[in-house]
């Protein structure tokens, strides 16, 4: 199609190098990252390196204006096209290109099929190069396709070609690879062209290289039926969900009142391809996916076949189009044929309906907190330090975010104060090493964010360490060098990164003289641990390696870091509990 884009001078938002030669850097870009593809030199013109293979077969060319990446060149290989001509962006390939695009396989070749998409431009110039080749005695056949659903009463240019055209390249290719003739191939793909349709949604217009956006699209509305080069479409309404969306195209399509419609009645098969035209997420693609799936399904349609990604595209548009095409076992064979084109993708020829896309579960044990527990000596101690850990991590919940909020998104106290609302309440049980994972499983669900996995990591770990026979103070000692090392681990920091370590580790450091020291001075080892922290809670001079904050200027974090404040302050809780009861 001829480029009508009225251009003005703007301001570079594309990553090319110049508007002029970024049609040819881009055709190089892919020949030299695809083995296997070549450049035909003096055209814009890519073409298999193994063309002495088609010796005897049907020689497929398609092409087209650029801007449809990875349409065409990506289609070029064993089982799809022999080659492909580019035009500019949005522009019909030059005649003379086309020919030589036809000459280079004929030699060798049965025949040349030309694959056209439905443009006056295409039409006019590969019909020229046709008329051209048979005067140098080519057999030479060219089919248009036009199967474009957006229109009730087509024009007398007929209906657009759009990405059901890739389609036709996968079953000419197959039908090539056999050894079918030129004729035959032609009367193939005629007929299931019959049965294709496309519908193009879009959130946002497109602009060529060096021009203005093709159309106007206010945020919040959407085009439907718009084509692949920027021209409007047939309606204009406001953004909806993707359900209502797919679901509004799906009966587009096949509304019988209008006569492009593509006739489909439930028992039919289709094959589904949900085309990206140019800048919606994976996220999205795969949302718009799963939505046309459920929709045909309901319709009683089966979708034998689903291929999603970008396939024809329309440059930066944030759009999709969806194309459905009915089949037989015929046509699934053909589809389903190997090809080493680079921008096919590796399908599966399991039937999408009717596939059970669910695994069963592997069954857990029951979580450590919903365990019957039997309490135990220990019990009113462990209780009366947790409740004291708790009613202080609420007292701090202000404080702590305000130093997070010097660094991070302010919520540190809130995830502090959520686990402590939780976590009083449940059983104690005598076993310390079942507190200890009863703690970890409700932190991990009801704490959250990193903080959550951090605590829960940490009293994981100690607790294999607690078990009914071991639950002294060398126990304990172990257990939270056992918790400080998988925390190391795991989130990659160390004492001094300007993290709650830095009140930790210097901690567990002291408590692990609990191992060698007497009864009699265990208390003292204790508090020396918990005088460790409330030094170390205030790194002002330590440079943050770790965390949110070392995204942050050295020179901007000046405050505390929350977690190892907080740290200290649970510590410092246990302490006192501790001192009261002995």
């Amino acid at each position: 199609m001829n480029s009508v884009v009225c251009c003005v001078v703007q301001p570079q938002r594309k990553l090319i190098n110049s508007v002029d030669s970024c049609v040819d850097e881009a055709l190089w870009g892919l020949v030299r990252a695809t083995g296997g593809l070549s450049l035909l030199r003096g055209h814009r013109v890519v073409v298999r390196s193994d063309l002495q293979s088609l010796k005897g077969k049907v020689a497929l060319l398609s092409g087209g204006g650029s801007g449809h990446e990875p349409a065409h060149g990506g289609y070029i290989g064993a089982g799809m096209l022999s080659a492909a001509v580019a035009g500019g962006v949005f522009a019909s390939p030059p005649p003379t290109s086309i020919l030589a695009a036809i000459l280079i396989p004929s030699t060798g070749a049965s025949g040349i099929l030309l694959i056209v998409k439905n443009y006056t431009g295409d039409r006019l110039n590969f019909g020229l190069a046709a008329e051209q080749a048979r005067n140098h005695g080519v057999a030479v056949d060219m089919v248009i396709v036009a199967e474009d659903c957006a229109f009730d009463r087509p024009s007398k240019a007929g209906r657009r070609g759009l990405c059901g055209t890739v389609f036709i390249h996968k079953l000419a290719g197959a039908l090539a690879e056999e050894g079918c003739s030129l004729d035959q191939i032609v009367s193939k793909v005629t007929e299931v062209l019959k049965g294709i349709g496309t519908l193009g949604v879009s959130l946002s217009p497109c602009s060529v290289p060096g021009c203005l956006p093709s159309f106007e699209l206010p945020p919040g509305d959407m085009e439907l039926g718009l084509g692949i080069h920027g021209e409007p479409g047939i309606r204009r309404s406001k953004v909806s969900s993707a359900d209502e969306v797919v679901r509004t195209m799906i009966e587009h399509m096949t509304n019988p009142n209008s006569q492009s419609h593509l006739p489909l009645q439930s028992g039919d098969t289709v094959v589904l391809c949900v085309n990206n035209l140019g800048a919606l997420s994976c996220l999205e693609m795969s949302v718009v996916t799963r939505a046309a799936i459920s929709c045909l399904e309901a319709r009683g349609v089966v979708v034998a076949r689903t291929m999603t990604g970008s396939f024809m595209t329309s440059l930066e548009m944030a759009g999709v189009s969806l194309t459905l095409m009915k089949a037989d076992q015929e046509v699934l064979t053909l589809f389903d044929a190997r090809t080493s084109a680079p921008a096919w993708p590796n399908l599966s020829s399991v039937s999408v309906s009717g596939r059970s896309c669910v695994t069963e579960a592997p069954v857990m044990s029951s979580k450590p907190q919903d365990d019957t527990q039997n309490e135990g000596p220990l019990s009113p101690v462990m209780r009366k330090a947790l409740e004291k850990i708790c009613s202080t991590l609420l007292e701090k919940q202000e404080e702590l975010n305000s130093l997070d909020r010097a660094a991070g998104d302010g919520d540190c106290g809130n995830t502090h104060a959520q686990a402590a609302r939780v976590a009083p309440g449940h059983v104690v049980p005598g076993c310390p090493g079942r507190l200890l994972s009863i703690l970890a499983g409700l932190l991990e669900e009801k704490m959250g964010g990193s903080s959550g996995a951090l605590y829960s990591l940490f009293l994981t770990a100690a607790a294999g360490h607690m078990t009914e026979g071991r639950s002294n103070t060398a126990a304990w000692a172990t257990a939270m060098h056992a918790g400080t090392q998988a925390m190391r681990r795991y989130g990659g920091a160390d004492p001094g990164d300007r993290t709650m370590l830095d009140a930790l580790c210097p901690a567990v450091d002291e408590l692990m003289k609990l191992k060698t020291a007497p009864p009699a001075e265990h208390m003292a080892v204790l508090q020396a641990a918990v005088q460790q922290p409330q030094g170390r809670s205030r790194p002002r001079d330590l440079t943050a390696r770790a965390g949110r904050a070392s995204y942050i200027a050295a020179d901007r974090v000046t405050l505390p870091d929350p977690g190892a404040v907080a740290v200290a302050a649970i510590l410092t809780a246990v302490m006192e509990t501790l001192q009261t009861g002995s």
